[in-house]
């Protein structure tokens, strides 16, 4: 009886032992895949950290750009409005010189049509061309009074231009001064401008400012025709007034910078 015994505790503890080394296993095999689902999670965390880390860069690069493109923007948009205060400004200046010429034409459109002057428009400059045979005798200096009439209109119609600089340029043919008269005019320089300097000297007895004038002369050097015909001759023979913008004045009278 006490054999029998012995042999049941024995089979009894030899088959806890086997069931127990069978549990142990299965337990490290969970805690292997336990932990491998651990590191991947791991894993997949450090590659969504990374992610996350370049959607951040993107984004920072995103709204820098975005920050340029507005900053653009708005550099574009002042430009687009100088240039349309640009645009306004020359339309409304364009009107002024269009006003300005027609205004001159129409206080001398008498001596327009009969031929004693001309007024041409060009840029920044209103001209009005002198026929000379009207103001002076040939290798003459002095006004005719036929002149002085015309002139004292043309001073008249001067006078409102005040932002105006008035150059008075004589010119010639390419005719000599006859020797009679070669004592006081050697040569045609001298002839254009003596005439172009009593234009002014009358324009001012006239009551245009003396400090918005010039006189100058260019003698036979600057025709306007040929001067082998009689008809080219007398075209070249005359005084031009021409009326000049302040600041074109001013950089046409400026040094020149070598």
């Amino acid at each position: 009886m006490t054999g029998k015994i012995h042999i049941s505790i024995a089979v009894l503890a030899a088959a806890f032992i086997t069931s127990g080394c069978v549990s142990t296993g299965k337990f490290e095999q969970m805690q292997a895949g336990k932990n491998e689902d651990i590191s991947t999670l791991q894993q997949q965390k450090a590659d969504l950290e990374k992610q996350k880390l370049a959607v951040e860069q993107d984004n920072a690069t995103l709204r820098q750009q975005i920050m340029t493109c507005d900053q653009q923007n708005t550099s574009m948009q002042e430009k687009v409005g100088f240039l349309e205060q640009q645009k306004t400004t020359l339309l409304t200046t364009s009107q002024q010189r269009q006003q300005q010429y027609d205004a001159l034409v129409k206080s001398l459109s008498k001596e327009v049509e009969k031929g004693q002057l001309q007024v041409r428009q060009y840029q920044d400059m209103l001209t009005v061309d002198l026929a000379e045979k009207i103001f002076f005798d040939s290798g003459r200096a002095t006004l005719k009074a036929g002149g002085k009439d015309v002139l004292k209109k043309v001073g008249d119609a001067l006078k409102g231009y005040q932002d105006k600089i008035i150059r008075v340029v004589g010119y010639t043919d390419n005719v000599p001064v006859a020797k009679s008269l070669q004592g006081k005019f050697p040569t045609n320089w001298e002839l254009s401008v003596a005439r172009a300097t009593n234009v002014v000297r009358f324009l001012q007895d006239v009551g245009v400012p003396p400090q918005r004038m010039v006189a100058s002369g260019r003698g036979e050097y600057d025709p306007v025709a040929s001067n082998d015909t009689p008809e080219g001759r007398q075209k070249n023979r005359r005084i031009e007034i021409m009326l000049i913008d302040q600041n074109l004045a001013n950089e046409m009278s400026a040094p020149a910078n070598y």
